[in-house]
């Protein structure tokens, strides 16, 4: 599809999604960045770097399951109007913001959906809900963390094991070196997770406006620009979210870092090939929590863990409300003009 030929309000609502994909990585940018920076293994402005580059080349090692499921496994697409999709955009930027502000890591991931169940229930009520999409995505708030939880805990174990004669130096040289892999993996569950959601608002939006026909899939054009958004929000960084989860919660070695990314990317990776869009936020917190614990109860700070899951239960409410909200303003513009 050529958006030359597309109306002012399809391209408004394009640019506003795209928008949303760059707040998204700005916000998310911890995920990917804050145990390789709070280890000190890499400088925070080479991180973003890294990190960038491997959220842009994740359309390479995926497919769009999860773009799918956002695209027509939350709502019938037939609900999904201009409208609906300003809802949505709407209640997720804003809460996306105020967390942000705060330095709070919640789900972007979530945030989306909720303001998409939000903007679609204000419109045509609950008939339009595709509950099984809606009891993944739910179900992963809880699947998500806890794998991470699990496989950072296992991979901790592991690892202690394995340099359980090493001296402290080769353990830490060696650590210092894998963080440079398990950072580019989650890099990539990152990229490959998130940017799609985007896809799929995006693509939805497109056969609402009759410009894509057949079965349901994502133009190239579309993952490009997806992708591309993620990273340069990715690039700008989330410095206030990177401090929280890279030292707030818990103090972090190289060989914990290596551990929480690895097995938080564990998880996206699986997550991805199901096509459950779960959040990255919930993912790498559980997987830090994870680590931590496996040194000591106490070395986790559960006060801070705490208010972050608080922001995960708060947020798909939250931005429904929010979505809600800018759906009727949407439909308020258009009596107006």
């Amino acid at each position: 599809m050529d958006l030359a030929s597309a109306g002012p309000l399809l391209i408004f609502l394009v640019v506003v999604a795209l928008a949303f994909d760059f707040l998204n990585g700005l916000h998310d940018a911890a995920n990917s960045i804050a145990t390789i920076v709070s280890t000190r293994v890499l400088p925070a402005r080479y991180a973003v770097l890294w990190a960038a580059f491997f959220n842009f080349i994740a359309f390479l090692f995926f497919g769009l399951h999860v773009a799918q499921t956002v695209g027509k496994g939350i709502l019938t697409p037939g609900v999904v109007d201009d409208a609906v999709i300003f809802g949505a955009l709407g209640g997720a930027i804003t809460w996306n913001v105020i967390t942000w502000m705060a330095g709070i890591p919640s789900s972007s991931s979530h945030a989306l959906i909720g303001g998409l169940l939000g903007a679609g229930v204000a419109k045509a009520g609950l008939d339009p809900v595709v509950w099984d999409g809606v009891y993944k995505t739910v179900a992963g708030i809880v699947v998500s963390p806890a794998l991470g939880f699990g496989l950072a805990l296992v991979l901790v174990l592991l690892a202690t094991w394995l340099f359980v004669k090493a001296t402290p130096s080769l353990a830490d040289g060696t650590f210092r070196k894998l963080q440079f892999v398990s950072a580019s993996l989650f890099s990539l569950g990152h990229g490959g997770n998130d940017a799609q959601k985007t896809m799929g608002i995006i693509t939805v939006l497109l056969y609402a406006h009759g410009k894509l026909q057949g079965d349901f899939h994502v133009p190239l054009w579309v993952v490009l620009s997806c992708q591309a958004a993620m990273a340069l929000g990715t690039l700008m960084g989330g410095w206030r979210i990177v401090h929280t989860m890279g030292s707030r919660i818990t103090r972090l070695s190289p060989q914990q870092g290596f551990c929480a990314e690895s097995g938080g990317a564990i998880t996206l990776f699986l997550a991805t090939h199901l096509g459950v869009p779960v959040s990255t936020t919930h993912t790498i917190t559980g997987a830090i929590v994870g680590v931590g614990a496996a040194r000591r109860a106490r070395a986790v700070r559960w006060n801070i863990a705490g208010s972050i899951v608080w922001a995960w239960v708060f947020t798909m409410p939250m931005a429904g409300l929010m979505g809600a909200g800018f759906y009727w303003l949407a439909v308020l513009a258009g009596r107006v003009f």
